[in-house]
């Protein structure tokens, strides 16, 4: 008769113990609201499986042009989410770096002072009015990796004379 029970709660052990082994692999490991200072640039971030997730910046005050870390306090940045730089009306450049695959929704919406931008080859797409009020913007150029650009991604743009967009483009809007 013991050795019934014995085998039995050893069992509901061992049960129990793959069952949270597996909740914790399978659960992604996601850090919320996770920060980092970089040259006058307060970073607002998430973190899922080593990547970081940019989802606000606030400019010090004086600080005009911003080239985003490759990594933010060790986690690769591979997304601008939406709003991160909204309404940054100060900003004249930012130079987005390799590795980064997404700018979202509304990511630089309302940077009026923005002239300057540098998209690298890693990007693939180009969120809902990504660019959307940015005035001053005269020129861009999408690299060949971006095959997706969201709606009214440069409305708004009033001084845009120049867009370049590659054969790689398969949606617009």
């Amino acid at each position: 008769m013991c050795e019934g029970k014995t085998f039995k709660a050893f069992t509901t052990n061992a049960l129990l113990i793959c069952l949270m082994l597996l909740i914790v692999i399978l659960i992604p490991n996601t850090v919320k609201a996770a920060t980092a200072k970089v040259d006058g640039v307060t970073y607002t971030y998430t973190v899922s499986e080593n990547n970081a997730t940019i989802t606000k910046a606030v400019l010090d005050e004086g600080i005009t042009e911003v080239i985003i870390p490759n990594n933010l306090n060790g986690y690769t940045v591979t997304s601008i989410n939406e709003d991160a730089f909204s309404d940054c009306t100060s900003l004249t450049a930012i130079e987005i770096p390799e590795g980064v695959t997404s700018i979202g929704f509304r990511a630089f919406y309302g940077c009026t002072s923005l002239t300057e931008i540098t998209i690298p080859n890693s990007v693939t797409s180009i969120g809902f009015r990504a660019f959307y009020g940015c005035t001053s913007l005269t020129e861009i150029t999408i690299p060949n990796s971006v095959t997706t650009i969201g709606d009214s991604a440069f409305s708004g743009c009033t001084s845009l004379t120049e867009i370049t967009i590659p054969n790689s483009v398969t949606s617009i809007g």
